[in-house]
């Protein structure tokens, strides 16, 4: 590697996230501040999405059953 042209690593960069969560990985900035990760995201809890969601979809739904007819 060339030299002074990298940025600096840290070995135990620190991550907080919005729900509470605090990791430690490598990482180009020494600390950083995110909204979601694997601890809080649906996808890796096997929550469902929220109501609001649902309720787009049954809209859609209605409408292209009502398009058919």
């Amino acid at each position: 590697m060339k030299k002074d042209i990298h940025p600096k690593y840290f070995d135990n960069a620190k991550i907080h996230c919005a729900c509470g969560a605090l990791f430690e990985i490598g990482a180009t900035q020494e600390s950083m501040d995110i909204e979601i990760c694997s601890q809080c995201h649906p996808f890796y809890t096997g929550k469902e999405r929220s109501s609001e969601q649902v309720g787009r979809i049954q809209k859609f739904r209605q409408r292209a059953a009502a398009k058919k007819k």
